[in-house]
């Protein structure tokens, strides 16, 4: 039983890409499906799939790497807010990541977004992670 599915779906990514993988395969929530939506966006991966079966579902996704030095083009993700300990934060209060080069992510009342969609909705929220 996982407790912490955030933390569980980024440990994926990164075990994925620690071992060279093309493809990973994680449980799917409504939450990591909006979670893919945005690294997509973003640029950090390849493509994603959702794929329903009997049960939750299952996001397929693509890791992207540098096609010259072969590294992953995801170079940390760190879970911020976690069940022990929740952050919380104000749009003026965001913390910039790896200098404005990263993304937080963040579950706001009006959904899962960006830092910099937040801030520019002018809405806070829980800082879910930092990706950069």
């Amino acid at each position: 039983m996982v407790t912490d599915p955030i933390a569980d779906y980024l440990t994926r990514i990164r075990n994925a890409q620690m071992a060279n993988h093309r493809i990973v395969e994680i449980p799917a929530s409504n939450l990591k499906k909006r979670i893919t939506e945005i690294l997509y966006d973003k640029g950090y991966i390849l493509k994603y799939k959702f794929e329903d079966d009997s049960k939750q579902g299952v996001i397929k996704i693509a890791l992207k790497y540098d096609p010259t030095t072969k590294l992953p083009v995801i170079q940390s993700l760190e879970r911020v807010s976690r069940p022990g300990l929740r952050t919380y934060s104000k749009p003026e209060d965001f913390k910039r990541v790896k200098n404005g080069l990263g993304v937080a992510i963040v579950s706001t009342s009006k959904g899962v977004m960006t830092d910099k969609e937040a801030k520019a909705q002018n809405v806070g929220g829980e800082v879910l992670c930092n990706i950069y």
